[in-house]
């Protein structure tokens, strides 16, 4: 059992997977536990938990890493440009071509194209597959602050096309307040709290996961309050998810063509691939929270990403792992 327990881990599917399925399970049922009318206040908890999680993110920012991260420019170059121009790119010329405005699924599939990389889980499979490890570490931490600023300005383009209204100024303001900012705190308190986070590590660990399970049951309550989701049958989250799996299999292949047409070594070819593919459920659960004030809607633009998250870990691991063997 303990075997069977490890190779699952090992593509992904770990506790925090089951807990994700198990909030939607739980919003499906007791919707009303998660709604604006619930008994607990969890839209206030989960904004002060937010904050939280960003402060402590800052902390473990070293300033000397960053500043020695900054040589490898080309690197960097095609990392930062994949994430935030060539993904966004291909899904927006993709929903030029097929997409419907009135179905959701597509601005969620481009919101999770718009957002920045994961930050551990990137490190992780670049450690496992024999990549650049500290370019890895450099282009996550650079790419989460980087995207409090592009992932809105990308969905500003595109929701002008759709019946969703969008802020941008004061979409800024709000991420400023509850993300950026105490991300540049947490970095000027990187000296006196490492320590601290470095020995409560696993419990921090802990939290950003509780958070973020609370934003997910919080987002599918209110759509299945609301009854978004009837009308979508199970062969079409299937098939969202065949979708999702076939767009990180050709993210990655393009990837790594790039890098081969740019004659990067194979550990700066492999941080490209794990880089510029993975998105984070993490800050698209939060920026999504400011961007899309509607928590009826919230569920349904957080589906694609959801499932993506879930498979490029699966996928991810598979390939760190065959990479590791080569």
């Amino acid at each position: 059992m303990s075997k069977i327990r490890n190779t699952l881990t090992k593509v992904g599917i770990n506790n925090f997977f089951f807990l994700l399925v198990g909030m939607i399970i739980l919003a499906k049922f007791f919707p009303q536990w998660g709604t604006s009318n619930g008994p607990l206040p969890l839209k206030e908890i989960t904004a002060v938990g937010i904050s939280v999680i960003f402060f402590f993110y800052g902390v473990k920012l070293s300033p000397q890493k960053l500043m020695e991260g900054l040589k490898n420019w080309k690197l960097h170059i095609l990392i930062q440009a994949t994430t935030f121009l060539i993904f966004p790119v291909f899904i927006l010329l993709l929903y030029q071509i097929f997409g419907d405005d009135s179905n959701y699924f597509w601005l969620g599939t481009f919101y999770l194209a718009a957002l920045p990389s994961t930050v551990s889980s990137s490190v992780v499979m670049v450690s496992i597959a024999g990549g650049n490890l500290p370019a890895a570490i450099f282009n996550a931490s650079i790419s989460s602050m980087v995207g409090i600023f592009i992932t809105p300005v990308w969905m500003d383009v595109m929701l002008p096309e759709t019946a969703v209204a969008f802020d941008l100024t004061d979409t800024f303001i709000k991420l400023s307040l509850q993300v950026l900012f105490p991300v540049i705190i947490g970095l000027f308190m990187h000296q006196y709290l490492i320590g601290f986070v470095n020995k409560f590590s696993q419990a921090l660990k802990n939290f950003d996961q509780g958070i973020i399970l609370l934003i997910i049951f919080t987002a599918f309550a209110e759509s299945f309050a609301e009854k978004m989701f009837d009308g979508h049958s199970a062969a079409t989250i299937i098939g969202l998810g065949g979708l999702m799996l076939l767009l990180f299999i050709l993210m990655a292949l393009a990837m790594w063509g790039l890098s081969y047409a740019l004659k990067f070594s194979r550990e700066d070819t492999i941080t490209v691939v794990f880089c510029g593919s993975k998105k984070s459920l993490v800050q698209g659960a939060v920026m999504g929270r400011v961007m899309f004030p509607d928590p009826v809607m919230f569920g349904l633009i957080l589906l694609p990403l959801m499932i993506y998250h879930a498979l490029q870990l699966m996928a991810g691991s598979a390939l760190a792992q065959k990479l590791r063997l080569e």
